[in-house]
């Protein structure tokens, strides 16, 4: 998907939700259990609720990798599922040296045929740059996260600037706004302001709102750019609202709360 089709989807919606498809075979509803594939049941009774208001989904590998083959069949029936109009992101968090980043490269932009992959930038510009060379495929660098280790290397200085702004600098002119966004954790709004204005045309996937404390209206105020420029994750707060038999209702009614409140930006 290129960015003339994200933006689109994005305007027509009003919305920047992404619903996190993090599915965990021991949270979801007891009676989908005895289907013949609980986590795909789940998954599209999730889609279908949700579809009208999320311009992406995120599926989180790991939770797929777990249950072994099973589970990544689950993810192929649901990526396949999924609107081909609505923006998919392989949450892999991927990177290693350029032959084997050029193999995940195809894993998940071929053979699992995402729109995008997350990617662990560590290793430098050879494990990220196998990434950009797929037409209308973006890397979803991980930039600045909300989680409590990012102070350990994140948060540290590198000569006259923080590691990470070293880092958005350095991986941003290894590609264009075009097939390079960036994770930006949702918790702390001067970060957000400051980012945007380091890098103000790209999009950012945003995670931290609803279970982790981030909210859409500071978000949203805050790094937003003229194509919108986000995609703001929600997991937990949207496919865990309710463990019943109304879990797919809860999730509608989760993800268009979110959509409302994303609206008046647009």
């Amino acid at each position: 998907m290129n960015r003339q089709q994200l933006k689109d989807n994005i305007f027509g919606k009003r919305s920047v939700l992404c619903v996190g498809l993090d599915t965990d075979l021991s949270k979801i509803p007891v009676h989908l259990l005895n289907d013949e594939d609980p986590v795909f049941a789940f998954n599209k009774a999730i889609i279908d609720a949700t579809k009208d208001f999320a311009v992406s989904y995120k599926l989180n590998t790991a939770f797929y990798e777990a249950q072994g083959i099973k589970g990544w069949i689950s993810m192929e029936k649901t990526l396949n599922y999924i609107p081909k109009d609505i923006f998919t992101i392989a949450d892999a968090k991927r990177g290693d040296i350029g032959n084997t980043s050029e193999q995940y490269a195809r894993t998940f932009f071929h053979t699992y045929p995402f729109d995008s992959v997350t990617v662990a930038p560590y290793m430098g510009s050879d494990s990220v740059q196998p990434f950009l060379g797929f037409e209308d495929k973006w890397a979803i660098v991980l930039g600045l996260t909300s989680n409590a280790g990012s102070a350990d290397f994140q948060l540290q200085p590198s000569g006259k600037e923080m590691m990470y702004q070293r880092v958005l600098k350095t991986v941003a002119s290894w590609g264009t706004p075009d097939n390079i966004m960036f994770v930006i954790g949702a918790t702390r709004k001067e970060q957000l302001q400051e980012v945007r204005q380091l890098l103000p045309k790209h999009f950012f996937l945003v995670p931290g709102v609803g279970a982790q404390g981030g909210d859409v209206d500071t978000v949203c105020r805050n790094a937003m750019n003229d194509d919108a420029g986000l995609l703001i994750n929600v997991s937990r707060g949207v496919i865990y609202v309710s463990g019943k038999e109304d879990f797919a209702d809860k999730a509608h009614e989760a993800a268009k709360q979110y959509q409302k409140e994303m609206s008046v930006f647009f």
